[in-house]
């Protein structure tokens, strides 16, 4: 069996590249999965990856959908077919 880590607000907030206090308000918020340890926030290594994993594989859907809204958008706008005539 493996064990754990077990990484600290400020640990966390190095991997995600964003500050402490954003850190602390996602994990205060319920946006990052941790828990409380004597009044301090910690986070499982496995949740974090986990959690980062989910938001890629979302922004990467959600860019694939809109790029695909924003060509056609482009392509009525160049045809002139949204303006119309008057």
């Amino acid at each position: 069996m493996g064990t754990f880590e077990i990484l600290t607000i400020k640990e966390v907030a190095e991997l995600l590249r964003v500050g402490e206090k954003t850190t602390y308000t996602m994990a205060k918020d319920g946006k990052l999965p941790a828990f409380k340890v004597g009044g301090q926030w910690r986070f499982r290594r496995l949740d974090i990856d986990a959690w980062i994993q989910d938001r890629v594989a979302s922004d990467t859907s959600r860019s694939s959908h809109d790029d695909s809204g924003r060509a056609q958008d482009a392509a009525g706008g160049r045809s002139g077919a949204r303006r119309g005539g008057a």
